[in-house]
């Protein structure tokens, strides 16, 4: 289910990482708390990793586009050591070779993504037909909140 609708006029997402913690903050304890952030690279800064690591959350933040599959005696090798420094952008790019990284990393494919391609495909949502900012985060707040109530129906199905 989508938790969180966050609309901006930023060309990245270098500046959305501190929204979204903020954000989380104020959820009720008992939906949880996440552990782990996954995004891709338009969220990457030593900034975020930080921002991450002081609320308590593991930054998995793609640091530039990697091949999709890698050969496979490479996708079986034995992990790197890991580094002797205190960086954390250091620590959070041995993480991302590790094999329990790129798995934890390769969840994206079937939690975050598929919603947005469902939302284009399937539920037709292909454009914005307001503008401004105000108006394209309704709409895009009403897309979302259609996707949760297919997502559960789908769910209380069974």
């Amino acid at each position: 289910l989508v938790t969180h609708v966050h609309v901006t006029q930023a060309t990245n997402d270098k500046q959305q990482v501190m929204p979204l913690l903020t954000a989380w903050q104020g959820y009720p304890a008992a939906l949880g708390r996440p552990t782990c952030l996954l995004a891709d690279t338009g969220y990457f800064s030593a900034a975020n990793v930080q921002a991450c690591h002081d609320h308590g959350i593991e930054p998995l933040l793609a640091m530039k586009r990697d091949v999709h599959h890698l050969p496979v005696f490479e996708r079986f090798a034995a992990d790197p050591p890991a580094p002797e420094s205190d960086d954390l952008v250091e620590q959070m790019a041995h993480c991302l070779k590790t094999q329990a990284g790129r798995a934890l990393y390769a969840l994206r494919k079937h939690t975050v993504e598929p919603v947005f391609g469902i939302i284009k495909h399937v539920m037709g949502f292909r454009q914005f037909s307001l503008r401004g900012l105000d108006k394209v985060s309704g709409e895009w707040r009403l897309a979302t909140m259609a996707w949760n109530i297919k997502r559960m129906h789908r769910l209380a199905a069974g």
